[in-house]
């Protein structure tokens, strides 16, 4: 207890500094996510000039509607997915560049890709815009890939113990607030205008300009420092600088043992992270609470909540949509102070049972929606509680729990392979979520109930707790469960063997 008190007080200004810097990346990739959807009617239309193919009018209820030729919703269609393609591609690379060059030199290097992927699309009215702006959107997927693993490997090796579920949630803490931003900035009368969309989209690559200048301020992982290149006073100094006057002997013994484990292992690449069996029970605790995030409906209930809230008699749904990003960004906050009190598996739990009862209301109101009007108004508060259960467990803990799950040697190995998984549920919910919809029509949440009610009895029995527990702890309750198993399974054997 007077360690964890100890660690608590260590929340430096460097500390702050790093993790604030690190956070850069996590708020460019949600403004990323974010920032194509405001302005989907100007840029079509732009693209619909310059490949010379008609927009054409169309009667909607009271209202005209502009409706795209093929071609052009063809090209717009790949214009938002080919984001999650190039995360999807480039996710591999995450431990191998994070080994390679270092977590402060990789996040530097990424960088580049920001900055040209937003140069493309700001540039994209001077030439063939549908061209560029893909381009543009296949390179910032690429750095968001990378990001979205260097960002909280970085942030979990040089957080303390207590504190690292804290400052490991503000990962998605960048990351919706970087959704609110593009969400706001895409309003037609402040950047999402016929003559001003490419500015919004170019701007996605300044958090990546200010995060260069500032790591040039950060320190190194002590982690990578000493376990990795071996330099144990570099460490240590390292360690000073993050936590302040403290005496760092039982973390560079805890880095010790880790180092010789490793070293015991060898290198553990991403094929021996699968073949091996001491990993095997953190690796799938790790790829289902990525799973459980992507297909939670989460990004269902984005596509859908203008369509919702445009039919509860809300003029403008664009501010109600912008509302649900507010509470996104507000609960993650909340999140950052509950999830080292509660701890990360009550917490998940609480979560996907929540957003499990909402969805069958949304799928029960939606139903109904046709002969209750009062409906739509249900379906309102169970969106709003739908994303509030998301952002106090399945949003941020996926992000940092498998950086807790895994020892300094197989780490980036299993960030690489979460973040892959991570990106291809986000590409498959992106590509299949509308024609599912189409299909099931009310009922399309029905089915994201009934996975969430799976994912909240995977995580009842299979996910362990991590907080408060050292990387060496959380690794050795994997071994005892492992071994319990081993012993439960020879004992089955030999009380049906005849020769016992």
């Amino acid at each position: 207890m007077d360690r964890k008190m100890q660690e608590q007080k260590n929340l430096t200004g460097t500390l702050i500094f790093a993790v604030f810097t690190a956070v850069l990346g996590s708020l460019q990739y949600g403004y990323g996510i974010g920032v194509i959807n405001a302005p989907q009617k100007i840029i079509e239309k732009h693209y619909a000039k310059v490949l010379d193919l008609p927009m054409e009018e169309v009667v909607v209820g009271r209202a005209n509607e502009t409706v795209a030729h093929p071609s052009v919703t063809m090209y717009w269609s790949l214009s938002v997915s080919v984001f999650s393609l190039g995360g999807l591609v480039s996710s591999f690379f995450v431990g191998w560049l994070a080994d390679k060059l270092g977590r402060i030199k990789a996040m530097m290097v990424v960088n580049t890709l920001a900055v040209i992927g937003a140069l493309l699309m700001g540039l994209a009215p001077l030439g063939q815009a549908h061209a560029l702006v893909i381009s543009g959107r296949l390179i910032t997927g690429l750095y968001c890939g990378l990001s979205s693993g260097l960002v909280p490997i970085y942030i979990g090796e040089i957080s303390p113990t207590a504190l690292r579920g804290a400052l490991g949630t503000l990962h998605q803490l960048g990351i919706v607030t970087g959704i609110l931003i593009s969400q706001v900035a895409g309003l037609d009368f402040i950047l999402g205008s016929k003559s001003l969309w490419p500015v919004l989209l170019g701007l996605s690559g300044v958090p990546a300009v200010i995060q260069t200048i500032l790591l040039f301020f950060c320190p190194e992982s002590p982690r990578y420092a000493y376990i990795v290149l071996g330099r144990e006073e570099v460490a240590r100094r390292i360690m000073r600088r993050l936590r302040g006057d403290y005496d760092p002997s039982k973390d560079i013994e805890e880095m010790r043992r880790e180092k010789e484990e490793a070293a015991s292992e060898k290198k553990v690449s991403i094929i021996q992270l699968f073949r091996s069996p001491n990993y095997r029970q953190p690796l799938l605790v790790s790829l289902v609470l990525h799973m459980s995030q992507q297909f939670s409906g989460i990004n269902g209930i984005f596509y859908y909540s203008t369509s919702i809230f445009y039919k509860s008699g809300i003029s403008q749904p664009v501010y109600a949509t912008i509302g649900v990003g507010a509470v996104n960004t507000v609960f993650t906050i909340v999140s950052v102070f509950l999830v080292e009190r509660a701890g990360r598996r009550s917490l998940y739990l609480i979560g996907l049972a929540g957003m499990c009862v909402c969805a069958i209301i949304m799928t029960i109101a939606l139903a109904l929606l046709h002969n209750h009007a009062w409906m739509s108004y249900l379906c309102m508060v169970a969106i709003f509680l739908f994303v509030i259960f998301f952002e106090v467990g399945p949003g941020p803990i996926p992000w940092f729990i498998v950086a807790e799950l895994f020892s300094q040697g197989p780490r980036p190995a299993a960030m690489a392979i979460s973040g892959f998984c991570n990106w291809t549920c986000n590409f498959i919910i992106g590509m299949c979520f509308q024609y599912i919809a189409e299909a099931c029509g009310p009922y399309v949440f029905i089915i994201f109930a009934v996975l969430l009610f799976g994912f909240t009895i995977f995580t009842y029995f299979k996910v362990p707790e991590t907080r408060g527990k050292s990387f060496e702890e959380i690794s050795a309750e994997f071994r005892k469960k492992k071994h319990k198993g081993f012993k439960a399974t020879e004992m089955e054997y030999l009380g049906t063997s005849t020769d016992a």
